[in-house]
């Protein structure tokens, strides 16, 4: 089976059999760059087998600075990344790299499938993004339930959102935790950066119960950037 690319360019978010996910970020330092090495992992990818079934799904997304790219895999299980990486990986990375020299790969986290995740409307959505928003908490140290905790907060804030701003943009959010216990990863889609940026200066976020989430014991800080769809990847029939 070859690799086909999704029309929708984004993933099943709640495909079944997940056991696994694996986010990384290159940067590629422009614009035209990532452009072009979205194309050059298209081409890598849909001129070869697709490498196993234990690999569910691929996604990359161009970040709105102008530099990164977001993959986004999911996996049967660890051990199948794994695999992957000692058997199919090289040769990829290899033909990307020569179109589109001087590509760093920044980071590599892995995650356990989906915790707990929101959709719009609470039954699924068919709507499309217009950008994804990632949120990384980081944690001083692995302390029992303190992630699971801090998720549990974060969904108090939304839901008080929910009921003060009933259209404020966001279609669902999907909350990882690392397997390495330090990091919680949001992964949100939106219907537009504008939305996004209106949802983070409304007088709102100033509340209670956003402050407990950014004052939460054990969050040694977080990071959030924004991404544009643009290329999902799984096997062919």
């Amino acid at each position: 089976m070859n690799a086909v690319a999704r029309p929708d360019a984004r993933p099943d978010l709640h495909r079944p059999g997940v056991g696994a996910v694996l986010v990384s970020t290159w940067s590629v330092g422009t614009p035209e760059r990532q452009r072009a090495a979205v194309e050059a992992i298209r081409r890598a990818w849909e001129s070869r087998e697709w490498p196993d079934l234990g690999l569910l799904s691929y996604s990359v997304s161009a970040g709105t600075d102008g530099d990164t790219l977001l993959h986004y895999s999911q996996w049967t299980e660890q051990k199948a990344y794994d695999d992957f990486v000692r058997t199919y990986r090289d040769d990829r990375n290899a033909e990307i790299d020569a179109a589109v020299p001087g590509i760093e790969r920044v980071e590599l986290r892995r995650y356990a499938p989906i915790h707990r995740s929101a959709v719009r409307g609470g039954t699924g959505t068919g709507e499309l993004p217009g950008v994804v928003v990632v949120v990384e908490a980081d944690f001083d140290g692995p302390g029992a339930g303190r992630r699971e905790d801090w998720v549990d907060t974060v969904f108090t804030a939304l839901d008080e959102d929910a009921a003060k701003r009933p259209a404020s943009g966001g279609i669902s959010a999907q909350f990882h935790l690392s397997t390495d216990g330090g990091r919680v990863l949001n992964y949100a889609e939106w219907e537009s950066e504008q939305a996004h940026a209106e949802w983070l200066a409304d007088d709102a976020r100033l509340s209670e119960a956003w402050k407990r989430v950014h004052h939460h014991p054990g969050l040694a800080g977080s990071r959030v950037r924004r991404y544009t769809p643009a290329l999902s990847l799984s096997a062919g029939v």
